[in-house]
């Protein structure tokens, strides 16, 4: 079997999807997704499908890494190049599984559960008040989830730093006031309240603190019993995370702005983290994120990974949790979005009270509804070109 064709299309929904279409002369095809490495990312894979076309697909971890030190020069350690070489990879799982017809979980070793549990990540806003906070809560528990996420920095959705009285907060300087501390820990406690004994809870502040901040946050929500306290500080400086894990009890995850399993050594060897949670379709694949999560492991560390992509990207990282034994819970990005179920061929809802059943079909298990997806074309893109 070899690789005839590589195209691309690109979806709107948690900024662009980007759809990776391996072809191959026998006829058999594998769909790949990959998130936020945008339009330089199809470029690149308009330009590394040169170096694919004749290959034979089933070659993953040599086809990534030869196409990687290719261009180490060009970004080969981070970026849109390692996230378009991750669309490629979960194509070719996707392919191969299909080839053999085999689930990609049995390719990639056999599983240790049968489902993955999933959070919810839920739009409570700053400017809402408790009713309206426990009506959101309130529709998560209904849908099964047992977990969520919220996102405590100030200016998270608006970008709208203002404050009481008028004033402005300086968008570029990490320094929690104590307005802005106190009205991160009013919102958690109002959010822990809704969800009682119901469901974990855990807390985004999107690396917009700096180390004293992100300290005394995470102390004042001790009390709250975290599932974690996600991404305190910039991701840039591995030792400051640790001096914020090393200060509190609130578990402390991070690892969505992190590449390969190079990026991810000093997080984990030097235990700065928790909780280590890489995105699987944007960081380097399936193989690379097994790698990761086999590094954590050593150190006894959960494995949690963020997730903002489809159904299609979504149950590729579910195949990975399956396969890992120190998987915790995985993301769900898209509560808001109409076309969760509708842009799969299955139009169904992958996960069902929280969780997600590892399927047994061959390849990911899910494939792409052209039709509806289409209808969320990505501006300025062309469809599987």
């Amino acid at each position: 079997m070899k690789i005839t064709s590589v195209r691309t299309a690109a979806t709107a929904g948690h900024g662009m999807h980007l759809w990776v279409k391996i072809e191959t002369d026998e006829g058999i095809t594998g769909l790949g997704e990959c998130v936020h490495g945008g339009a330089q990312s199809i470029a690149i894979i308009h330009h590394l499908r040169q170096h694919l076309i004749g290959r034979d697909p089933f070659q993953i971890d040599a086809i990534f890494e030869d196409l990687r030190r290719r261009h180490v020069f060009d970004g080969g350690f981070a970026g849109a190049l390692i996230t378009a070489l991750t669309g490629i990879e979960i194509a070719l799982w996707d392919l191969k599984g299909k080839a053999y017809g085999q689930p990609v979980y049995a390719l990639l070793g056999g599983k240790f559960r049968d489902r993955v549990r999933v959070y919810a990540d839920c739009q409570v806003e700053p400017s809402m008040e408790f009713d309206e906070i426990k009506r959101v809560v309130e529709h998560v528990l209904e849908r099964g989830f047992t977990a969520l996420k919220i996102d405590a920095d100030i200016g998270a959705y608006t970008g709208d730093y203002r404050r009481g009285g008028g004033m402005v907060k300086d968008p570029f300087n990490y320094t929690a006031d104590p307005w802005e501390h106190e009205r991160m820990v009013k919102l958690v406690d109002m959010v822990t309240t809704a969800a009682g004994k119901a469901a974990d809870v855990a807390v985004d502040v999107h690396t917009r603190l700096d180390v004293s901040s992100a300290i005394r946050l995470a102390r004042d929500l001790e009390a709250f019993h975290l599932l974690w306290l996600e991404e305190p500080v910039p991701p840039e400086n591995v030792d400051a995370l640790r001096e914020v894990k090393r200060a509190t009890t609130t578990p402390i995850c991070a690892g969505e702005n992190l590449y390969l399993r190079h990026g991810f050594r000093d997080l984990i060897a030097k235990q700065a983290v928790d909780i280590v949670m890489p995105d699987i379709p944007k960081c380097g694949g399936l193989s690379e994120c097994r790698k990761i999560a086999n590094m954590a492991e050593i150190y006894y560390m959960p494995f949690a990974p963020h997730n903002v992509s489809s159904p299609i990207g979504t149950m590729a990282s579910a195949h990975v949790c399956a396969s890992v034994p120190n998987f915790l819970v995985l993301e769900f990005h898209w509560l808001y979005r109409d076309y969760w179920t509708t842009i799969t061929q299955e139009q169904t809802d992958i996960i069902q009270n929280g969780y997600i059943t590892i399927p047994d079909r061959p390849g990911i298990g899910v494939e792409l509804n052209e039709q509806v997806a289409r209808q969320h074309q990505y501006p300025g893109t062309t469809w599987f070109a």
